[in-house]
């Protein structure tokens, strides 16, 4: 892997990046109005729910959900920014600040954004750590924050690929730590993190990504699907497909012959979103995704989906504004909040 170098020249040559970047995104944000045929109870439902993250939050910047705190902390930070607010702007401009600092807090002298001490499957807060700070440092307004993010994240992707397994793909923990066991969630989430920070001017070894699409592939059925893990290839799973595909769009792989199978395989078992079964008890995550790979398929599939998905989701909040289920409150209504608003087209991420 490539030596990342903590120049001065170097850091400043991301910090230009990075907010040409932002620049651009900032150019073209959408509002509400802006958004195709929006319903505007979608609107209430999305103001409600980030209205409950913002009381729930924490005057340090995290959500006191005791299970997977850097994580649930990203997740919830990014439903935010998908709103159009950011650390300096907007009104969840604190809140957004607030957990920017609490994950910075995370950041070990190793690369590592998250607490192995606390938390036994660590790498899924880091992917969602890259994610969340990637989408922060475009439009952060402090030059000393920026640098401190640029360092940071050239950190982070370093972790990131020294934790890779031999097969390409990422386990709960670092495969130096775990045996080199890997599984398709982390990978994913490994995968969009390293993503957005190329996106925000990173550099990360094309190395890193082009060994996890190959794992991507050797994980692939004959139905299409994608199996949980390379150790457990053969029994194809919905969820894991449909993050699969969200992550190669993200690493510009739209062309691969393997994708129009996935695809097929992802619409058959997911395109009917009452179907909870096929998405194996995790249905918020599932549809994360899959609500990503419907919205880049065009307006034409994607529209009647929305609808159908976006009443869904309406009809089980509570009238506080929270959602209920796997995992934590936070997790389910950020997760909810960041589906809501994929087509406002805020977060690079998650464009056309």
């Amino acid at each position: 892997m490539r030596e990342i170098t903590d120049s001065l020249l170097t850091r400043r040559g991301l910090l230009r990046t990075a907010l040409a970047a932002g620049a651009v995104a900032a150019g073209v944000r959408p509002t509400f109005a802006q958004a195709v045929d929006r319903d505007p109870r979608w609107n209430d439902t999305v103001q409600k729910g980030l209205e409950w993250l913002s009381r729930n939050q924490s005057s340090r910047g995290q959500w006191n959900t005791q299970v997977y705190p850097t994580a649930l902390a990203a997740l919830a930070g990014t439903a935010m920014i998908c709103s159009g607010s950011t650390t300096t702007q907007g009104p969840y401009a604190r809140e957004i600040a607030r957990a920017s600092d609490y994950i910075l807090t995370k950041a070990r002298a190793n690369g590592l954004i998250g607490d192995p001490q606390t938390d036994s499957r660590y790498t899924y807060g880091h992917g969602f750590s890259m994610l969340f700070l990637s989408q922060v440092l475009g439009e952060e307004g402090l030059i000393d924050r920026r640098e401190e993010l640029v360092e940071v994240l050239s950190k982070a992707v370093e972790f990131s690929g020294n934790a890779q397994t031999p097969a390409g793909g990422w386990g709960y923990v670092s495969a130096r730590e775990g045996s080199n066991f890997d599984e398709g969630s982390t990978t994913i989430t490994q995968v969009q993190g390293l993503r957005g920070c190329r996106n925000a001017g990173i550099p990360v070894p094309a190395e890193i990504i082009d060994r996890a699409k190959d794992y991507i592939y050797r994980c692939k059925n004959a139905d299409g699907g994608i199996s949980y893990s390379s150790r457990q290839t053969g029994s194809s799973r919905p969820a894991i497909t449909a993050a699969a595909l969200a992550a190669l769009y993200n690493a510009g792989d739209y062309d691969s012959e393997h994708v129009p199978d996935m695809l097929a395989y992802a619409k058959e078992t997911l395109h009917d979103i009452n179907d909870g079964a096929r998405a194996f008890g995790h249905w918020h995550y599932t549809y994360l995704y899959y609500g990503q790979v419907v919205y880049r398929q065009g307006d034409e599939l994607w529209l009647p989906f929305r609808k159908k998905l976006y009443d869904h989701i309406v009809a089980e909040q509570h009238a506080d504004g929270y959602w209920e289920g796997q995992i934590h409150p936070v997790y389910v209504t950020a997760c909810n909040l960041i589906i809501m608003q994929l087509d406002l087209g805020y977060l690079p991420i998650y464009q056309r």
